[in-house]
């Protein structure tokens, strides 16, 4: 029973670790990952605190931490900014292109001209694709597209 008795009254810092534990990993981390998990400590310290047995400041850990999980996640999600800066740009992959210089990788150089706008571009294969030729965006890195030659196309 001694042993018990030392124990309960250690949990108080116990939790507090955990707490601190938790918040170090949630720092540390640039998404919400635990700080669940100090909710759950913080109440289960003050259960220790008030004498609570162990089965109860464990129950309490995990039930307040899933509740603080279920309950902020959601709301969390809508507030952190991901980096991800949505654009209408990706509505031009698959399009329709004109050169407007000639594309080769080699020197590099060629440009195309696609939804209004002159856009930097490169062959997707390595061709060399000439001026009035139409070709479809493959892909886009940054502000340069990828294209791919619609040989047999006139302009």
């Amino acid at each position: 029973m001694e042993l018990m008795e030392y124990i309960l009254s250690h949990m108080v810092w116990v939790w507090i670790a955990v707490m601190a534990l938790a918040a170090f990993v949630e720092a540390a981390t640039p998404v919400l990952v635990s700080i669940w998990f100090s909710v759950g400590a913080l109440v289960a310290m003050f259960a220790a605190f008030f004498g609570a047995s162990i089965t109860v400041q464990l129950l309490l850990f995990v039930f307040v931490s899933l509740a603080a999980l279920l309950g902020a996640r959601p709301l969390a999600k809508r507030f952190i900014d991901p980096h991800i800066v949505p654009t209408n740009a990706d509505r031009l992959l698959g399009g329709e292109a004109r050169v407007t210089e000639e594309i080769n990788n080699e020197t590099p150089s060629g440009a195309v001209y696609i939804d209004g706008k002159t856009w930097t571009a490169r062959s997707e294969d390595g061709d060399i694709i000439p001026i009035g030729e139409l070709v479809e965006v493959i892909r886009m890195e940054g502000v340069k597209l990828f294209v791919r030659s619609r040989a047999g196309v006139p302009v």
